[in-house]
């Protein structure tokens, strides 16, 4: 089987996809964030699908789409007093919010946790799948676990496209980076995974919130926080600092098998070094970030630097997924 690429401007498409959803199969499909890999959340069986063509392990959850705002209501036990005023402002949007879950959702879903995380993506072909799906969709990023997530579908197409039967084809990714994850289950809402919402938005609105770091005992409470993620099969290093101290030690360390990724304003010329954003451009990053990984995978060379931004903002979000792409082999130039 190779997946099919088809446009979703096209409502036949949609539909077409919608059914395979429907009758208990796959489809990977464009977000504002990344593409998604589909099935339907209240479909036990078909959600193992997931787990089974991204190699996913079973304790690490999933995000649960919807279209509307009330498609959300029943699939928690309870409205926290926080949801209204995120949802007004986030909704649709790249927030993902973690309140206790419904029975109907089966437990692989949540990695057996009380807790599902919800999402109502912003990109219109998105919205205008699932509500054609007429149910829930659990998606995590459409590649094989623990590489950079695609934005675009020919990045899906090469990372599983023997294994699906569509790709919707929504164009390239917006902003690049997964959504933002709030667990506003208890008193304090906390950030489990920071994205394109920053923690300065979201305490401005709420007063108090916390950053939650690493892990917690047993299973993770969010996707991308337990497991290395998002990283090239290359050897990567992430280089954290000021810019100019940073640019400087990937130039003494540069050889003719290393890359580079680095920012616009301290590149300099070689064949193996690429861009992604100047270095005060988090938007230009984060939409850039892991196509730019892609590209320096394919270079066929032994070792990947690349300068980590400052985590300002939406530095954060861009910093922690390069972070969590080097694993320990983080170099900390501050």
């Amino acid at each position: 089987m190779n997946a099919i690429i088809l446009d979703s401007n096209n409502p036949d498409n949609i539909d077409l996809c919608a059914g395979v959803i429907k009758s208990g199969g796959l489809v990977a499909f464009a977000t504002e964030t990344v593409y998604g890999l589909g099935a339907d959340a209240l479909n036990e069986n078909a959600v193992e699908k997931i787990f089974d063509v991204k190699g996913r392990p079973g304790d690490n959850p999933l995000i649960v789409h919807v279209a509307s705002i009330d498609d959300i209501k029943p699939l928690v036990r309870s409205i926290p007093d926080s949801f209204e005023a995120l949802s007004n402002k986030y909704m649709p949007g790249p927030l993902t919010l973690i309140m206790k879950k419904n029975s109907i959702i089966p437990g692989n879903v949540t990695a057996g946790l009380g807790t599902v995380a919800v999402r109502l993506p912003k990109h219109p072909a998105a919205l205008a799948f699932i509500k054609a799906c007429g149910c829930p969709v659990a998606a995590p990023s459409a590649n094989p676990s623990g590489f950079p997530s695609p934005t675009k579908a020919i990045h899906v197409y090469n990372d599983i496209g023997g294994k699906i039967p569509y790709i919707l084809d929504g164009g390239d990714c917006t902003f690049g980076l997964e959504s933002t994850v709030l667990d506003i289950t208890g008193d304090i809402p906390r950030i489990l995974r920071p994205g394109f919402v920053t923690y300065n938005e979201l305490k401005d609105m709420l007063g108090v919130v916390e950053i939650a770091r690493g892990k917690e005992a047993g299973v993770p409470v969010s996707p991308g926080v337990k497991y290395r993620h998002y990283s090239p099969k290359t050897p990567f290093y992430a280089v954290t600092g000021p810019p100019d101290v940073t640019a400087k030690y990937i130039v003494e360390h540069m050889d003719n098998k290393t890359a580079a990724v680095m920012f616009d304003d301290y590149a300099f010329s070689n064949p193996c070094v690429l861009t992604f954003g100047s270095s005060k451009d988090y938007i230009a990053q984060a939409s850039q970030l892991y196509d730019t990984l892609r590209r320096a995978d394919y270079m066929g060379i032994s070792k990947i630097y690349a300068q980590a931004p400052s985590e300002d903002g939406l530095g954060a979000a861009v910093a922690n997924r390069m972070l969590k792409a080097a694993g320990d082999n983080i170099i900390r130039l501050d």
